[in-house]
């Protein structure tokens, strides 16, 4: 655990968004060409095949995800209060980099907006029948929570680290209720980007052509960038820390394990060199009557002749058992 503050104050997450902002309109721009592609085909195969599935539209996730890369990329570099952030290749080289492991984010992303979706909305409808189906859409909604909360980290980790995608998950599922504090400042600041989106459609309530457009325009110039940038303001730093940390102690205890078994190695060598060649020591002819404490050279040393009838009567003896 780092001591130091891993979120911004609020003054200073005020200054980075403002300063930032016409960075964060520009991305979404960027994002919006293929988000409106895809949702454009998607309601398309759900018109022209009549199955009118909101699943059906759920499915543009998938191939958008990749470019939200780009989002998060940008957004986080500006949420860390960065100015010299160049959008459009920051955003490309995110996408570029990431385009694979972001796929597979959206596949994850859909099943998790997939379950979420249709367990609450059964369970909510069975509600009124028997009180076992309020415990069910308790833990729907409980599920669905911890997924939103992994999916404040996997992105950010996904462009910040190159770790594996097993780390990935396994860290944002830690972190998704390990870091309570920080989840709930960017549920907070998720909530009032809602009552500040909610308030814009409700003055322009009286006219449908003019709610769609406010729509529209929120979705796709203000809401994925903006809400980018509230999460990772919230949780990128101490992200950043844990992971940096971990990694730091891991090739510590790493490192110290190598030189243990580089100590154990030298230890068993040391005591492969001192241990009796028993074989050589058979052959071994020594004048007996000789003086006992005269060295003789023998297997790479200078040993005692007293040492050395010693150690050929062991390995007679151990011979002979």
């Amino acid at each position: 655990m780092a001591s130091k503050s891993s979120t911004f104050p609020l003054s200073r997450v005020f200054g980075n968004l403002f300063r930032g902002f016409p960075r964060l309109l520009l991305t979404n721009l960027i994002f919006a060409v293929p988000s409106a592609v895809f949702f454009a085909l998607f309601y398309a195969v759900n018109k022209l095949t009549g199955i009118n599935s909101n699943f059906i539209l759920f499915l543009t996730v998938i191939p958008v995800f990749p470019f939200y890369a780009g989002v998060v990329q940008v957004s986080t570099h500006i949420s860390q209060g960065r100015t010299d952030v160049v959008v459009f290749q920051n955003f490309v080289a995110a996408v570029k980099e990431n385009f694979l492991r972001f796929l597979v984010h959206g596949v994850v992303a859909y099943l998790a907006v997939f379950f979420s979706y249709w367990s609450i909305n059964l369970y909510a409808g069975l509600s009124g029948k028997s009180w076992i189906f309020f415990v069910f859409l308790a833990i729907s909604i409980i599920i669905a929570l911890f997924f939103m909360l992994m999916f404040f980290y996997i992105p950010s980790m996904t462009v910040t680290f190159d770790i594996s995608m097993k780390d990935i998950y396994k860290n944002s599922f830690l972190m998704s209720f390990g870091e309570f504090k920080h989840n709930l400042l960017a549920i907070f600041g998720l909530f009032l980007l809602v009552v500040f989106c909610t308030s814009i459609l409700l003055c322009c309530s009286g006219s449908a052509v003019a709610l769609m457009i406010v729509t529209a325009v929120l979705a796709l110039f203000i809401v994925p960038s903006v809400s980018s940038f509230i999460i990772n303001s919230a949780v990128y730093q101490r992200m950043y820390v844990m992971i940096v940390d971990n990694s730091a102690e891991s090739k510590n205890v790493d490192k110290k394990l190598s030189e243990k078994r580089s100590e154990l190695a030298d230890r068993k060598n040391k005591n492969q060199k001192k241990a009796p060649d028993y074989e050589e020591l058979k052959k071994l002819d020594i004048d007996e009557s000789a003086d006992a404490d005269e060295y003789i050279y023998f297997n790479g040393r200078m040993m005692k002749r007293g040492t050395l009838l010693k150690l050929k009567k062991e390995a007679l003896e151990k011979e002979m058992e």
